[in-house]
Parts: C-alpha cells; sequence; structure tokens
C-alpha cells in the first residue's frame, strides 16, 4: 500500500488557493505544494489538524492508501 495525498481535491472543493491554506496553517507555499505532489514522507500531526480545521474536513479526506501497481 501507499499513501496519496488528496490535498489539491480539497483545496479544489473548497475553493482555496495554496498560499491561503499557508497562510491559515501557518507553514510555507512550499510545504503545502510539497504535500500536493506526495513529495513528503511524513506530516506532524498538529499541522495535518490545521489543515483539517481550515478546509473543514477529516484526515481522510485528504489521505488515501492505495494498493501499489
Amino acid at each position: 500500500m501507499e499513501i496519496v495525498v488528496r490535498l489539491d481535491v480539497m483545496l479544489a472543493m473548497r475553493k482555496m488557493k495554496s498560499r491561503e491554506l499557508a497562510e491559515h496553517v501557518g507553514i510555507t507555499e512550499q510545504n503545502i505544494s510539497l504535500l500536493k505532489s506526495g513529495k513528503v514522507k511524513g506530516i506532524r500531526f498538529e499541522t495535518l489538524a490545521r489543515i483539517c480545521e481550515v478546509l473543514d474536513c477529516q484526515p481522510g479526506d485528504l489521505l488515501e492508501a492505495v494498493p501499489k501497481p
């Protein structure tokens, strides 16, 4: 299994830009971009909780476990 980040989908659904999310969460826009692309090895629960709070969603809305091809 691998974890796929669906942050881009949630941002689109909320009609929010990465820059706006970064400002609300308190992290850099570059870190949001890395999260969106899945190029991170982990995320702090505190950061995940803040993202969920801002986007009014659950962690499962942002992260999905999918079988490796």
